[in-house]
């Protein structure tokens, strides 16, 4: 057999960046390794700008703007060829973070030749390589270029999807706040609702997550080997380290963590991953849902214009495969971030090594919710909603009204109305294990000798009309609930 494993353009080994790469590609701009070396090169840039632009080194150079820019350059160009040179400077120092320092050298040797005019004239690049990584350990560097990549990667791509997620639904909801529908608690005929205050229901538990991960804090660090300081008071003392430390953090858009080990302890992406996580599984239970009121006949699924196969024996089908992909998807990176969340928030002593390996599977996490939010949505567009299976469910469950009779029996018996003993019981009697038909219940209700005006109400009452204020409620969605229950 052909060996796949030595096929060029290499094969992907995993579906994201295989089958599914179309959906999960805007990731790699963040979350990939490449994204993160960018990242570092970046940190290690602003670094030396930081350092030379305050005039904390005793003899460091002052940069102009045209050298700054040449830096900065260095960052916002780096490519293929870029990332294969720094591929083979690690693979002869063995160390990550150490190749991108090595890279940066090479960059500011370049910088006269690349014509880069400094203060005075002549560049000065090429003799500031000393103060490339200076009193920096690698995590000081790492720290702030996973803190970079996750917060672009979350604001840029993860949450404009998650949040059109959010507005499909909510549109949906709106759409259906009036469609009357038959509940299912334990799986059996329950009081009616809407279809929509069912769907806003979920819409809302998903809004409320996303402002959770709205509202993330980035942390990071940059204190050296156990964040002491130490190397940086004994070799310049007098400078203010942490306010050094900490306009440099807050100038990259970050929150300043002034107490760490060599790493910053990472619980912020704990944080932000429980609540990603939290939303992923909300969102399975909006799959699953869905999944059973098609199972139910509530929604059709509208075919595509292409055409689609739903079983390789059965032409009749056309399966879900949208809410199940989701499913899946939404299982695997609840999983993954589930062990993100767990494992990140411990290491020992002053620091281990098992964060570096970790980390370097948040683009999947995010990946496999990326997928399925993207499922998700083209799920709920294809659906349609059959009106007629609604309300043919709900004319066959008419022993629901026994609810609202019984509670207008009881309010009946409190307002001073005779004959209303054990409400509960007669009405279980009617209704338990029974078919109840409009004559059987509107007969029972005549029987009863209630008030007119409630005999009234509950003899126009149906069980598509007993769906209380559940349409109002979908105004909750706009935080402008209705005031009138009309």
């Amino acid at each position: 057999m052909v060996d796949l494993a030595t096929i060029t353009p290499p094969i992907a080994l995993g579906p994201l960046d295989g089958r599914y790469r179309a959906i999960t590609a805007p990731l790699v701009n963040h979350l990939s390794e490449a994204a993160l070396n960018r990242a570092r090169l970046m940190v290690e840039v602003e670094w030396l700008i930081h350092l030379t632009e305050g005039r904390i080194l005793p003899g460091a150079p002052v940069l102009s703007e045209a050298e700054k820019t040449y830096l900065r350059g260095v960052v916002e160009d780096f490519g293929a060829q870029d990332i294969a040179e720094l591929a083979s400077i690690e693979a002869i120092t063995r160390h990550d973070v150490k190749a991108v320092e090595y890279l940066l050298k090479r960059r500011l040797e370049a910088a006269a030749d690349a014509g880069v005019a400094g203060v005075g004239g002549p560049t000065v690049l090429p003799g500031v390589g000393e103060i490339v990584h200076i009193f920096c350990t690698s995590e000081d560097i790492n720290n702030l270029a996973y803190a970079l990549t996750i917060r672009s990667a979350v604001e840029e791509v993860w949450l404009p999807a998650a949040r059109g997620l959010v507005a499909d639904l909510s549109a949906m909801a709106h759409q259906q706040a009036q469609t009357a529908m038959l509940s299912r608690t334990h799986g059996q005929t329950a009081t009616p609702t809407t279809l929509g205050k069912e769907l806003a229901v979920l819409a809302h538990r998903l809004g409320r997550q996303l402002h959770r991960v709205e509202a993330a804090e980035y942390l990071g660090k940059i204190n050296g080997a156990t964040g002491t300081f130490g190397a940086h008071v004994v070799s310049v003392p007098g400078v203010d380290w942490q306010a050094v430390a900490r306009s440099f953090v807050e100038s990259l858009g970050l929150v300043w963590n002034p107490l760490t080990t060599q790493i910053e302890p990472h619980d912020w992406q704990a944080e932000l991953y429980s609540d990603v996580a939290r939303f992923n599984r909300i969102t399975h239970n909006l799959a699953t849902d869905v999944w059973t009121y098609i199972s139910l006949g509530y929604f059709r699924q509208r075919l595509s214009a292409q055409g689609s196969t739903g079983s390789s024996t059965m032409p009749h089908k056309v399966n879900p495969i949208r809410f199940e992909n989701g499913e899946a998807n939404l299982e695997i990176s609840c999983a993954l971030l589930d062990a993100l969340a767990s494992t990140l928030v411990t290491s020992r002593l002053q620091r281990d090594l098992t964060d570096s390996t970790t980390q370097r599977n948040v683009g999947s996490a995010l990946g496999h919710s990326l997928l399925a939010i993207d499922n998700v949505r083209r799920g709920l567009a294809g659906l349609d909603v059959d009106a007629d299976r609604l309300a043919e469910d709900l004319d066959t469950a008419w022993e629901v009204l026994g609810e609202p009779v019984q509670q207008a029996m009881r309010a009946a018996a409190v307002a001073g109305a005779t004959g209303m003993a054990d409400p509960y019981e007669r009405l279980k009697e009617l209704t338990r294990g029974r078919t109840v038909t409009p004559e059987g219940m509107r007969d029972f209700i005549a029987s009863l000798g209630m008030p007119d005006d409630v005999e009234t109400r509950l003899l126009a009452l149906t069980p598509a009309t007993y769906t209380g204020i559940a349409a109002q409620l979908v105004d909750h969605l706009e935080g402008r609930p209705r005031q009138s229950q009309e």
